[in-house]
């Protein structure tokens, strides 16, 4: 703990995210005010919490005099989150009682991808063509201007889901079709938090694509390190960090990441920006205000030493010590997916004879016998994850290669 922090607890509103954010926060000896969703309470947490609100967080108008409530009764001078639904939230609590921390506006700019490319534009930051459709007429007029392929997506949605690459006019209808039948399905996993409803149509980015994590401290932003990915077309697969790059790449990669946190006007917190090397420079693909999917804040923590998840509570009550430079990696780590065939699931298979192998981090299980798996459309059709780490990024990519064909997942045909 900083030896400068103020003495006393110190109170901290945490709205919504995983049970370790909440003990790492005690851990720090602050008082947690925990605000979760009500279909999103997970064990543990309501024990951990000193006190809790569980409420549609979504709803600003049920959940502002719950708020305003707790606040009077507990008296928090902080609020974060690590989860993308919540962002705006934290920045309406910010704004309405003045506690300094991201504000709407600035939330709102991350979340909404459209604002995000006329910020961008607007501030002289860069320019990728973008625009709102809401036909498949409307796309192929947008086609006819920056040319194909196109990339179409929801305007704030998540986990690639809804994303379609157009490559030529043959294909708009189909796609267009099959984006908007993605509207008002309520069956779909986390259809609460992240309804499909509106598009944007974006301007094609080539090269490879990355992730930067950062944290700001009073509007200076650390690069804590750099992931690169493994694609099955628009679905993320897996991840390596630090990811393997010459020294120019990296510094492209920071210096860029660096200017559009500046310019989206983020002053504190966890960030994840996806960015890619284009044949035109740098180009960010999109921002966030939280941290990164697919436990790789858990990565951060050992391969550098950082843990973005204590960070999130302990710098804005001034718990923890702002960073001073990068830090230095000191192991290398990767994540890859594992995926049955459709069908209904019989058994998974290796997983604990996996877990019991030198270097892995960890084998999570999203499925289970009588499942019915479906063709992959988005990141919440993914089964198993396997993480390694190694001394170096290449060692760790080397032995889950080698280690990862033992999970499998047995699956038969579904009736009818």
């Amino acid at each position: 703990m900083d030896s400068t922090a103020p003495d006393g607890p110190g109170t901290i509103l945490i709205i919504g995210g995983r049970l370790e954010a909440l003990q790492k926060a005690k851990e720090l000896g602050l008082r947690v005010v925990f605000l979760q969703h009500k279909e999103r309470l997970l064990p543990g947490q309501a024990e951990t919490a000193d006190a809790l609100l569980l409420v549609d967080y979504l709803d600003w108008e049920v959940t502002r005099p719950m708020v305003l409530a707790a606040h009077e009764a507990y008296g928090f001078t902080a609020v974060m989150t690590l989860v993308e639904q919540a962002t705006e939230l934290v920045g309406r609590v910010n704004d309405m009682l003045g506690l300094g921390g991201t504000s709407f506006e600035v939330a709102r700019r991350f979340h909404d991808k459209l604002r995000m490319r006329e910020w961008l534009h607007q501030a002289g930051f860069e320019s990728v063509g973008c625009a709102e459709v809401s036909s498949a007429q409307d796309v192929r007029d947008f086609a006819e201007r920056y040319g194909f392929p196109v990339i179409v997506k929801p305007l704030d949605g998540t986990a690639s889901r809804g994303i379609a690459v157009i490559h030529d006019p043959a294909e708009v209808d189909e796609a267009w079709a099959e984006l908007t039948g993605l509207r008002g399905r309520a069956d779909l996993p986390m259809a609460t938090f992240y309804p499909v409803d509106r598009f944007i149509a974006e301007e094609y980015i080539d090269g490879v694509e990355y992730s930067a994590e950062s944290f700001s401290f009073d509007g200076e932003h650390v690069v804590v390190s750099i992931t690169d990915k493994f694609h099955d077309g628009c679905v993320e697969m897996g991840h390596a960090l630090p990811a393997i790059l010459t020294d120019e790449a990296e510094t492209t990669i920071v210096d860029h990441v660096v200017g559009f946190l500046t310019a989206m006007g983020l002053k504190d917190g966890v960030g994840h920006t996806e960015i890619k090397l284009s044949s035109k420079g740098p180009r960010v693909i999109e921002g966030h205000d939280r941290v990164a999917g697919d436990r790789l804040l858990d990565f951060m923590a050992v391969t550098h030493g950082f843990d973005m998840e204590r960070y999130a509570s302990g710098w804005p009550l001034r718990r923890l010590p702002a960073l001073t430079g990068r830090p230095e990696p000191v192991l290398g780590s990767v994540t890859k997916w594992v995926n049955g065939l459709p069908g209904i699931v019989e058994s998974i298979e290796g997983v604990e004879e996996l877990r019991a192998e030198e270097g892995v981090f960890g084998v999570d299980v999203h499925i289970a016998p009588g499942d019915e798996i479906e063709p992959m459309a988005d990141n919440f059709g993914r089964h198993v994850q396997v993480l390694v780490t190694a001394d170096t990024t290449a060692a760790a990519i080397a032995r889950i290669d080698e280690l990862i064909g033992r999970v499998r997942i047995v699956t038969r045909p579904a009736a009818g």
